[in-house]
């Protein structure tokens, strides 16, 4: 079934190009055509435009003051008032007309969301704005503007293939705007698109990031510290409890990424739950909910620079200050961490993880069903300590941190010694470049001089890293060029303007609609990142920046994203859980998959609690009531199930 589906996603990417090739050929005689249309008409438009004709212009426009200050020989007086006159005229003149020059009009509309707060001409400008853009884009800010996004979402939702469904969206994209022209389709999507969207400065820092990010992760890994964790865990650890409630610390603690979450707490964690007899669906659980649902809400972290990444290309000025402002609002993250603990402290499971931890625990089998050994077991550095684990992430957090303020005017800037007004002015792609570098660098040095690690083995985790993080860079150059494709075609304004006024008391629920959109969207391709590529843009141009929902329908997105990768059999963090747990991927998902639909069920209540309350300021409240909501469904459950029992 797979197979078909990616053939069909493959056939139709064949069948557009291969029809607007053939349309390109039939349009070219037009384009000829039209060529020398113009040729003919410049030769009669040459000599309107003479020399000569602007002093019989400039005569006519010249007011009836000037004439009577002639006739009484002021001719000096006379010329001034005339040129005042003339200029007056030409200026408002300009004004009007500069919106019929086909780069003004671009510029203006580019600038949709500022002049739509300061210019008051705003709905008259926007419309010539547009038409003067239409004259060279037919599609510019209609419905075929969300053509791109729209395939590319369907394609993932039936290939279940998120690289291909975003290429093939990309392709219509250029398509539909450079119409027949097979050349012009080719510019638009490597040049405008793939090139000048990851030659972006900002977007640069962001891949340079996940690069040194991923040669860090290797780094630690082979030093041995995850091992030495492991072996102090398992003396110190009492409880069935206590192994649990660690596992989740653990995986709290290593924020940085959620592969690098997948890959650490399932190896150090293993032997700490098997003494305790935790049945590894249980591990491979605590796991995946420490791995995205604690990125998600991590500052500094390869998700929130992809966060910021996709909210900087859609025109947020800060990125990163938007990504800290929606954590209280990111529900699913926050309430997942609630669950794991309630869950761990009462000491009670429902659905089919209870049938895997009653079997562990009665009879010792932590399998119960399925592969029992999942993956081999690593290699282990004997020589590795804890700190060796902790000193590292210590180092990035202080080093990014520095790094993004520094980047904000802390140091002798525009925000000097002002470490809030720095920290929200930051730019994350260098701060978090920076401090990545530095700590690449430091890290080195310590585990040379630690003897841990031998140079050679050091410098084999730098393109080690690189290949683990190329699946996350592929998704945000792809997004980001489908995000290109949008814009060049005036997405953000024809949504903003079917919203604008239309939605009225409707806008309180988009946040939960939102919300359920990311999760069938995440679910089906097995991605988050590639979800928000998809809807980040979208929602930004949905709200205004002034608008309360704004920032709650943006958590509702990378809400909704985390969830459906988290519910996901095909999602990476999902298959790299189970491999770390060493337990079968079916036990995995099954077990995993009621606990997550109740967190989003609890999180959807939420979400339309936060619509309705953001008109009064008092949203912050729906956080507090949607943890006293997922507690009280967490024991109605297990009151239910108990007497089931």
């Amino acid at each position: 079934m797979k197979n078909k589906r990616r053939l069909v996603a493959l056939l139709t990417a064949c069948l557009l190009l291969v029809s607007f090739c053939a349309f390109s050929a039939l349009a070219e005689p037009e384009e000829a055509a039209m060529t020398e249309v113009v040729t003919d008409v410049n030769p009669e438009i040459a000599p309107a435009a003479a020399p000569g004709s602007e002093t019989p212009m400039l005569l006519a426009a010249m007011p009836d003051e000037a004439e009577k200050a002639a006739d009484t020989a002021d001719a000096a007086a006379a010329e001034d008032v005339a040129v005042l006159t003339v200029g007056a005229e030409e200026e408002a003149e300009e004004a009007a007309a500069d919106l019929t020059d086909a780069d003004a009009a671009q510029e203006y509309v580019d600038s949709y969301a500022d002049n739509l707060e300061n210019d008051p001409d705003f709905e008259t400008n926007i419309q010539t704005a547009i038409a003067t853009v239409r004259e060279s884009v037919k599609s510019y800010a209609t419905v075929l503007s969300l053509l791109p996004a729209i395939i590319a979402i369907l394609l993932a939702l039936i290939t279940k293939e998120v690289y291909s469904s975003l290429i093939i969206g990309i392709i219509v994209g250029g398509v539909i705007y450079a119409g027949a022209n097979f050349r012009g389709i080719m510019v638009h999507v490597v040049q405008d698109g793939f090139i000048a969207s990851v030659a972006d400065s900002y977007n640069i820092g962001i891949i340079i990031f996940l690069v040194l990010l991923g040669a860090l992760v290797a780094m630690m890994n082979k030093a041995g510290g995850s091992a030495a964790f492991g072996r102090w865990a398992t003396k110190h650890i009492k409880t069935r409890t206590g192994a649990q409630l660690a596992t989740i610390l653990l995986g709290v603690l290593i924020f940085v990424d959620d592969y690098f979450n997948c890959l650490t707490v399932g190896s150090v964690m293993r032997p700490v739950t098997d003494g305790h007899k935790v049945s590894r669906a249980k591990l491979a659980y605590l796991i995946d909910a420490t791995a995205a649902p604690v990125c998600i809400i991590a500052p500094i972290s390869s998700w929130a620079a992809a966060v910021a990444g996709f909210a900087k290309s859609a025109g947020e000025a800060n990125g990163i200050r938007l990504f800290i402002r929606a954590i209280p609002f990111n529900f699913y993250a926050l309430l997942t961490i609630v669950m794991m603990i309630v869950l761990a402290v009462s000491k009670f499971d429902y659905g089919p993880m209870k049938k895997h931890e009653r079997n562990a625990i009665d009879n010792n089998d932590l399998f119960t069903t399925g592969t029992k050994q999942a993956v081999e077991k690593m290699e282990v550095n004997e020589k590795g300590r804890v700190i060796d684990l902790i000193l590292p992430v210590i180092i990035l957090i202080a080093s990014c941190v520095v790094g993004m303020i520094y980047s904000g005017g802390f140091f002798g800037g525009d925000n000097d010694k002002n470490f809030i007004g720095a920290f929200s002015d930051s730019d994350a792609s260098v701060g978090l470049a920076l401090g990545a570098a530095f700590t690449i660098v430091v890290v080195t040095i310590y585990f040379l001089l630690r003897r841990v690690l031998k140079f050679k083995d050091l410098m084999e985790c730098l393109p080690d890293g690189f290949k683990a993080m190329v699946p996350a860079i592929m998704i945000l150059a792809c997004a980001w060029t489908l995000k290109a494709m949008t814009d060049s075609l005036g997405a953000k304004i024809f949504i903003s303007q079917l919203i604008e006024g239309t939605a009225g008391s409707f806008q309180m629920f988009l946040p939960a609609i939102i919300f359920a959109i990311a999760v069938g969207l995440s679910f089906a391709t097995g991605t988050s990142w590639g979800t928000f590529g998809i809807l980040i843009p979208i929602v930004l141009s949905v709200f205004q920046a002034n608008n309360p929902l704004t920032i709650i329908a943006i958590s509702a997105c990378m809400a909704g994203a985390v969830c459906g990768d988290h519910c996901s059999p095909i999602s990476d963090t999902t298959i790299m859980s189970s491999a770390g747990a060493q337990c079968d991927h079916i036990n995995h998902v099954s077990t995993q998959l009621p606990y997550a639909l109740t967190v989003a069920g609890v999180s959807f209540v939420t979400y339309i609690l936060a619509g309705v309350l953001a008109g009064t300021g008092l949203a912050v409240i729906a956080l507090p009531v949607g943890i006293v909501l997922m507690i009280g469904t967490l024991l109605i459950v297990r009151g239910a199930t108990a007497k089931k029992a």
